[in-house]
């Protein structure tokens, strides 16, 4: 009988371990380590979200319970005390790292989609992590209250993040947007968390398109109303400035002109494109709520397998490197299942000996409930 690799084998090949092998030499986070070391490390993580287990106790059992088929993919089962002292001594930059290298790979193998795209549109938000218990003083948030908070900037037309951040739930959104990266010319969509005219103004030097809202007490100034086309789901579209001080003795950095459309209600800085195009750029932001909910529910990452800084950012990567992976399956078997399917498909197959190809095209040949798979998509 022809051998047959298990599903998980069938994942953990998409990981492009020459560059993790450099970033674990490069960072030292395999020095003086005997026999559970970053690889396995990242092994037992990716199974852990990949098979849904929410605890190091449960990633222990699951994994001792398969440790023969983990042994010919180079895994090893992750004892408790072991895996939480990595996951706190460890540098998350080697899985960062790596999960940036993966993206930009996928970017690439993605740069025909990108060349028929006229746009770059990258929407910026975050999502709260709920943390309790011992080591999760770095984000105390009130004297009862440990949190954290993700902050992502997200392609919409690849589906995938493009740069993930970790703080403290009491900093400010708009830090972290702050010392990301800007990509000149690209479309940026936020939210009323990121209001802040000094970082408006570097976007709009860097010739970015500018997609957010107004506070309700912003005025704008010398405003001009511009004519809407019939039909229009807009109900005004103005052009105007913002006011020219901060405060007494502040300028406003941003001095160009900037467009308001209300539509309940949208602002930009783009003053040529029509009015409803800007208000769909605008309502596209909800895809970035529709990843945290995968994020959160899909892969596991409403609980936390570690409660100090470095592990947390180290899920969090895991759980990016995780989603990635998936997509690539979700390309390679040229699957028709949604996402989530996708997901739950490998969850139940993850340790048996089966190609995922086969399997994909097996469960294509099964009836389904498309009222089920309404529900899952609102409650999973």
């Amino acid at each position: 009988m022809r051998h047959k690799n298990i599903v998980f084998h069938d994942l953990l090949k998409l990981v492009p371990w020459s560059v993790f092998d450099k970033l674990v030499k490069e960072h030292g986070s395999d020095e003086l380590v005997r026999g559970f070391d970053t690889r396995r490390q990242l092994i037992a993580l990716l199974y852990g979200q990949f098979s849904g287990a929410e605890s190091l106790r449960a990633i222990e059992t699951a994994m001792a319970s398969h440790a023969t088929r983990l042994y010919h993919v180079g895994g090893k089962i992750a004892r408790r005390s072991t895996f939480a002292d990595a996951n706190r001594s460890r540098p998350p930059q080697v899985f960062s790292g790596l999960f940036e290298h993966m993206l930009g790979t996928a970017t690439l193998a993605n740069r025909k989609m990108r060349q028929e795209m006229k746009e770059v549109v990258r929407l910026i938000d975050s999502t709260s992590l709920h943390l309790a218990g011992v080591g999760a003083q770095w984000s105390r948030f009130s004297a009862d209250v440990c949190g954290a908070k993700a902050h992502v900037v997200y392609d919409p037309d690849l589906a995938r993040p493009v740069y993930p951040s970790v703080t403290a739930a009491n900093v400010n959104d708009i830090t972290a947007p702050k010392e990301m990266p800007i990509e000149a010319g690209a479309t940026y969509v936020f939210d009323l968390g990121y209001y802040d005219y000094g970082w408006w103004a570097r976007l709009d030097a860097a010739d970015c398109r500018i997609v957010t809202r107004f506070k309700t007490h912003t005025p704008l100034l010398d405003a001009k109303d511009m004519r809407l086309p019939a039909g229009s789901c807009a109900l005004s579209d103005r052009i105007g400035f913002l006011p020219s001080r901060q405060a007494k003795n502040r300028m406003n950095p941003m001095r160009a002109a900037v467009r308001e459309v209300v539509v309940m209600t949208d602002t930009s800085n783009d003053l040529d494109a029509p009015a409803d195009d800007i208000a769909d750029l605008y309502k596209r932001r909800w895809q970035i709520e529709l990843f945290f909910r995968l994020m959160k529910q899909t892969l596991r990452i409403r609980s936390y397998i570690g409660r100090s800084q470095n592990a947390v950012r180290i899920q969090i990567a895991a759980a990016l490197i995780a989603h990635l992976l998936l997509r690539l399956l979700q390309n390679i078997a040229k699957s028709n299942h949604g996402f989530l399917e996708l997901a739950r498909l490998v969850r139940t197959n993850l340790m048996h000996r089966k190609s995922f190809l086969s399997m994909n095209e097996i469960q294509h040949t099964q009836p389904r409930d498309h009222r089920q798979h309404e529900f899952d998509w609102r409650y999973a």
